[in-house]
């Protein structure tokens, strides 16, 4: 029986692709770093280059900083800014927080595994205002683990004191994800709203956070 619901953080709880465009924006804006027609051509090149978040800021802003000619800031300036802004930015996929509500009430308890630097995904995780409901936290720098590792989905079973059996995972991740909480016993849910993943190991496969309800049948 399904006791816990252990979440990803970046593009499942966290609409990562929809924050970066929001600080970016923003950082364009109030630093000046290029001139406005060059703006949307800016945020296409990093999200390119982040590749949805596996390539950290400084290699990012290195590369950006040669193509676009930016002179009055270095890569650590912006990096900066990066590390102590984002977190401003962060917005959770719709009905994130509705959901999460109802399965608390409905007794399950949750649980955050996400492969990052820390204590950036804390304070990311901290912004989305959720932090409150979760009774595992586990941010993979902070513990020397990473997903698919088997160990970190143990650490977590661990701190909630459940077997993997009795834990579902949701991710958007088809390898570090699906196949990662698989290896160990645990189902799965692939979260996938805009349908990119072509097949999957998963259990379950989701557009909205409201579909979860309906798989571990909680009306």
């Amino acid at each position: 029986m399904i006791q816990a619901v252990l979440f990803d953080l970046d593009q499942t709880l966290l609409d990562r692709t929809s924050s970066l465009v929001q600080f970016l924006n923003w950082q364009l804006n109030t630093l000046t770093l290029v001139p406005l027609s060059q703006q949307q051509n800016f945020i296409q090149r990093f999200i390119a280059l982040d590749a949805n978040g596996a390539v950290w800021k400084d290699k990012v802003y290195a590369q950006l900083i040669q193509e676009f000619q930016i002179s009055k800031y270095t890569t650590q300036d912006l990096l900066a800014s990066y590390i102590q802004d984002f977190n401003k930015f962060c917005v959770a996929f719709q009905s994130v927080d509705s959901v999460l509500d109802q399965l608390v009430k409905a007794n399950f308890s949750l649980g955050l595994i996400s492969n990052g630097r820390s204590p950036f995904q804390e304070r990311n995780f901290q912004a989305l205002g959720l932090e409150k409901l979760f009774s595992s936290i586990i941010v993979s720098e902070a513990v020397g683990l990473r997903k698919p590792d088997p160990k970190i989905f143990l650490l977590a079973c661990h701190q909630l004191e459940l077997l993997p059996e009795q834990c579902i995972f949701v991710g958007d991740n088809e390898v570090v994800d699906i196949v990662g909480a698989k290896s160990v016993g645990m189902q799965t849910i692939l979260f996938d709203p805009e349908q990119k993943v072509i097949s999957t190991q998963a259990d379950h496969r989701v557009k909205s956070f409201q579909d979860i309800l309906s798989i571990l049948k909680i009306k």
